[in-house]
């Protein structure tokens, strides 16, 4: 053991005697006579290595000369028994120096003990190059680099490295460090790292959400006591449908309701959006085209010869699946019905579309995979025994939901079903799939989270903070399950738990007629689309805001 390891065992050696006792027995609590603290370890001390104690007290820049004790004339032999521990072996040397410990008495100890320690206490961040120093700190996590940029100013300057903190925002899935809103008034400071400041606010952003600092919800009124059927959100702007044949454009920002979106002749059942383009299905049996900033109705689509009932857009195609048992694809900026998908022989429930596949999912039991540019139906998936109400598809796997309370996973190019996921009590309302993970929602109350590739059930959202009532939209975001529910809430999961975090949205009269009919979010903001049916709940829209950016000073 060279001589940084021997002074590093003395070191601890004589600690642990102070905060034990010569017994090797706790001191009781206040009686220690020494704190411990951060100390280098021997791989950080300088390249040239001194040999000995006095040495390195040489090279850390103090005097040879120490506070001497003065308590009369060395003891006799002094000189003979230093000159025999000198001619001792490293691990002679330790062995007499353990036991030479163990005779001593606290306070002389304590005289070692301050002797030694200040040579442990040195600032090597400081004293490395600025590129080694900050190697050095990348190995510490963002809640600890915020807690070394108040050390000092130095290591302040160097925790603020806008590289490093690009790196860590990386680790973190961080891909961005402009903030959507800044009040003009509120500049960053020059020396704040720009990535940072993004780690910063992404940090206080997921509090909010998992911790519910975010104010009163703004309330937007409008539908009259009409039920909200479709909702949608992108960007500043919020789409709302109803039944009372309408649809209406609403900013994120202030609340308000910029505008109407009327010519429908009967109920709005459906809505797409992409930007500023609106796309809704009516029972008025046609589809329409909206530009949301402007209000107006760039195209209607006729075709269908009973209610549209879902639609899925992509690129600037949507499909629409109707009662009328028909699929058909349509260019949004043309207006023409370019394919028609006949086979099922029931309503068209539910339809997705990746660009290249349509799958859709009827009231005939049956699931169906399509070639839209051929008008083939490549598979029929058959194995549900009930009406199939919600589907997923990533393009390599097709889950389907069905009022048989089952989940089926299907392979899309065999059209083999691949699992059965078994569980559910009652109908799969919604379905949402990213990667491997699906989450759905059930009318039995209850959210269950799959692997579909090993069709395991992962977890189910259940417990004595459950739902109370029929689960009627989810969504994923940021690692967390949001379920609204015909209960009047909307509850907050732990995706990688399954544990219950909170209520983000409770109604007054929740429990009792109260409902949430639809939400929509973003990593920021939340969208519900409440009321009831029985009068007992206004129908509206309550949006929540998770970035407090613009309220707050940004922390430093």
């Amino acid at each position: 053991m060279g001589f940084y390891g021997t002074l590093k065992l003395i070191f601890y050696k004589m600690k642990r005697k102070l905060d034990h006792g010569p017994d090797g027995r706790p001191f009781p609590a206040g009686k220690k006579h020494c704190k411990g603290g951060g100390y280098l370890s021997p791989s950080c001390l300088a390249q040239a290595t001194p040999t000995t104690f006095g040495d390195l007290r040489l090279a850390n820049g103090h005097s040879a000369q120490r506070r001497r004790v003065t308590s009369g004339p060395p003891p006799s032999g002094l000189q003979d028994w230093l000159q025999t521990f000198q001619m001792w072996s490293g691990p002679e040397r330790l062995l007499a120096l353990d036991e030479l410990i163990d005779r001593c008495e606290t306070s002389q100890v304590k005289h070692v003990m301050q002797v030694i320690e200040p040579q442990f206490q040195r600032d090597f961040i400081s004293l490395l190059p600025k590129e080694l120093a900050l190697y050095v700190l990348t190995f510490l996590a963002p809640r600890d680099l915020l807690q070394a940029a108040q050390t000092c100013r130095y290591w302040r300057i160097l925790a603020e490295d806008n590289l490093l903190w690009r790196e860590k925002c990386r680790e973190e899935g961080i891909s961005e460090f402009a903030s959507y809103r800044r009040r003009e008034s509120v500049r960053p400071s020059p020396a704040v790292s720009p990535w940072k400041s993004a780690y910063i606010r992404q940090h206080r952003i997921e509090t909010n959400w998992r911790k519910g600092d975010t104010g009163e919800p703004m309330v937007l009124k409008g539908h009259d006591d009409h039920v909200i059927t479709c909702l949608q959100f992108s960007g500043d702007l919020i789409v709302s449908g109803s039944d009372d044949n309408t649809l209406k454009v609403w900013s994120a920002v202030t609340g308000k309701c910029l505008r109407t979106l009327t010519g429908h002749t009967g109920g709005v059942w459906c809505s797409q959006m992409a930007v500023a383009t609106v796309i809704s299905g009516s029972t008025d049996r046609t589809l329409r085209v909206w530009d949301a900033e402007s209000g107006e109705c760039v195209h209607t689509l006729y075709g269908h010869t009973s209610t549209v009932r879902c639609m899925h857009l992509h690129g600037n195609r949507v499909v629409s699946g109707s009662r009328d048992t028909t699929l058909r694809m349509w260019n949004v900026t043309t207006g023409q019905c370019e394919h028609v998908l006949t086979g099922h022989v029931a309503a068209v429930r539910c339809v997705q579309y990746d660009g290249r596949r349509v799958v859709s999912g009827g009231y005939d039991y049956m699931v169906k995979v399509w070639d839209p540019e051929t008008e083939v139906c490549l598979h029929t998936l058959q194995g549900h025994t009930n009406r199939v109400y919600s589907l997923q598809f990533d393009g390599v796997f097709v889950v389907s939901g069905s009022l048989d309370t089952s989940i089926r996973v299907w392979d899309a190019e065999t059209g083999g079903c691949v699992h059965t996921l078994t569980g559910h009590q009652s109908l799969t309302s919604g379905m949402e799939l990213r990667d491997n993970i699906l989450v759905s929602g059930n009318a039995d109350s209850t959210v269950r989270v799959w692997d579909i590739r090993t069709g395991l059930c992962l977890h189910t959202l259940q417990g004595p903070n459950k739902h109370q009532s029929a689960v009627t939209c989810l969504q994923f975001c940021r690692g967390l399950v949001l379920s609204s529910s015909d209960d009047g809430t909307v509850k907050l999961w732990d995706l990688r738990t399954g544990a219950w975090l909170r209520d983000v949205v409770a109604l007054q009269s929740r429990g009792s007629g109260g409902v949430v009919w639809r939400i929509k979010a973003s990593d920021t903001r939340l969208v519900c689309a409440a009321g009831s049916r029985n009068g007992t709940e206004e129908t509206k829209l309550l949006i929540m805001d998770f970035d407090l950016e613009d309220n707050q000073t940004e922390a430093d």
